[in-house]
């Protein structure tokens, strides 16, 4: 068993334990932005290596693009739990429409999961082009999920 598998195991064995905590442990709004800007840092770097495969900048590699979409699976349940009621601070992009539009939110944050979790399954396949279309399936929910919930970089 390879270490990338070993370590997206202990990820989503930890991504499934954290969330039902996640919205206890956050005693002060900076922790849960950090704790959310985090994951999805981590997540951001795993996806922009495989969009560097796609885009031919660096070679394609099965075994990266699959360790790096089972990341991106498994950190994908993480930073919901952390858009916690005022937790909008100066570190944060979260807009009020969060918490003005919970169900739509969730709604988003779900596709966004979903896509995540066939970007992993495309990853398997050894298919550039099945990854090419879960990739950008994957991005499109984010910039969907961004475009209504969170603010442009200053």
């Amino acid at each position: 068993m390879s270490f990338s598998f070993k370590l997206a195991t202990l990820l989503y064995s930890v991504c499934m334990l954290l969330p039902a905590a996640a919205q206890a442990q956050f005693a002060r709004a900076e922790d849960a932005v950090e704790y959310r800007n985090g994951a999805f840092f981590v997540m951001d770097y795993h996806y922009d290596r495989i969009g560097d495969m796609i885009k031919g900048k660096i070679p394609y590699d099965k075994a990266v693009a699959e360790s790096d979409a089972a990341i991106i699976d498994a950190l994908g349940k993480l930073p919901w739990h952390a858009f916690t009621p005022n937790s909008i601070t100066e570190n944060s992009r979260a807009k009020e429409e969060i918490w003005q539009q919970k169900d739509k939110f969730k709604a988003a944050a779900d596709k966004m999961q979903g896509e995540t979790t066939k970007l992993a399954a495309a990853s398997k396949t050894g298919d550039l082009a099945k990854l090419k279309t879960a990739f950008l399936a994957t991005a499109q929910t984010c910039k969907e999920c961004h475009d209504t919930f969170r603010k442009k970089k200053k």
